[in-house]
């Protein structure tokens, strides 16, 4: 594969979608209308104590993807009531289409004491059109379990035949380092399927292999499927360096299935690396795959993790 970057289109100093955000669009994830595309990302504010909170906000751009023709004006979806597991930030947000609704699958975070967070994952819908989104409850639907104790989130879901598929990440331990001062934690992708997108059966086993090591970090799946075979891009990094070493940070890998399950990773084949200089010549994460007017795309952040917005390729 090869794609071809368009560059960056969106940077959040542009505009004040939501609240007081400053900076950061992360996790750009596509939903496509008959004349327009709705771009939602996770953008920051700072609450009083000085530290992050994570909000739900989405740009509207014309189908050529060359002008901004609208922003979210109101609030997209609450942060979670104190205590949830979504008190402190919602990131990522999957969208998809699901009859007459519109479904999100939302990727909730909370502090925690001894380790920085824990997330799990919740689910809400939309009947305008994606302007807003309502809880189905206060509680997650893939959380925390007996084999995946903690860090359950980046979800992408696809409905086929009637089942619902879900990739997403799970914890795999908080791991000590000598050269990081704080826990760090590591993650891998897995899979559970669902017969009513609410309660799921998880495989419980890791789906992509590693590449690093056994320490490598998998990040934010991502599923089309071109002809009879699924295509997953996602990113991964080091467990440790990442901030600060340009080789240890995210780069987006590859892998293909012909059932859903059973995936052969090819990073080789993944057709999109850092640039030579610029927005995202340190990293490229958080991938989000999709189809449009006959093109296939990609939207992605680039350095700092999307602290400066997101970039466009398309599939040559």
């Amino acid at each position: 594969m090869k794609w071809n970057k368009r560059g960056k289109i969106f940077d959040p100093a542009q505009g004040n979608p939501i609240h007081e955000c400053f900076a950061y669009a992360q996790s750009p994830q596509a939903l496509v209308f008959e004349d327009f595309i709705r771009i939602y990302f996770s953008t920051r504010q700072k609450d009083g104590k000085g530290k992050f909170l994570s909000h739900v906000a989405f740009v509207d751009f014309d189908r050529n993807f060359k002008t901004i023709i609208g922003f979210s004006t109101n609030t997209v979806i609450p942060l979670g009531n104190l205590g949830c597991f979504d008190e402190h930030g919602i990131f990522p947000f999957h969208v998809v289409r699901d009859g007459e609704r519109i479904l999100a699958y939302t990727c909730g975070w909370s502090r925690r004491v001894s380790v920085s967070v824990e997330t799990s994952i919740g689910l809400a819908s939309s009947y305008d059109n994606g302007l807003t989104f309502q809880r189905l409850g206060g509680g997650p639907v893939l959380t925390s379990s007996l084999h995946e104790p903690f860090l359950v989130g980046d979800p992408f879901v696809v409905i086929s035949g009637g089942t619902y598929h879900m990739w997403y990440i799970y914890g795999t331990k908080w791991g000590t380092y000598p050269e990081e001062g704080d826990p760090q934690r590591v993650y891998k992708i897995g899979h559970a399927k669902s017969d009513d997108g609410i309660s799921w059966h998880r495989e419980g086993r890791q789906v992509i292999s590693d590449k690093l090591n056994a320490d490598e970090c998998q990040a934010l799946p991502t599923v089309i499927m071109i002809d009879d075979t699924c295509h997953m891009f996602f990113c991964y990094r080091q467990a440790t360096g990442f901030r600060t070493k340009r080789e240890y940070a995210y780069r987006i890998g590859y892998a293909h299935s012909k059932d859903m399950q059973n995936w052969t990773r090819d990073d080789d084949k993944a057709g999109i690396d850092v640039s030579t200089s610029g927005w995202d010549s340190d990293m490229v994460c958080y991938p989000h795959v999709f189809e449009s007017g006959g093109s296939i795309y990609m939207l992605y952040n680039g350095n700092e993790f999307g602290r400066g917005g997101f970039g466009l390729a398309v599939l040559e």
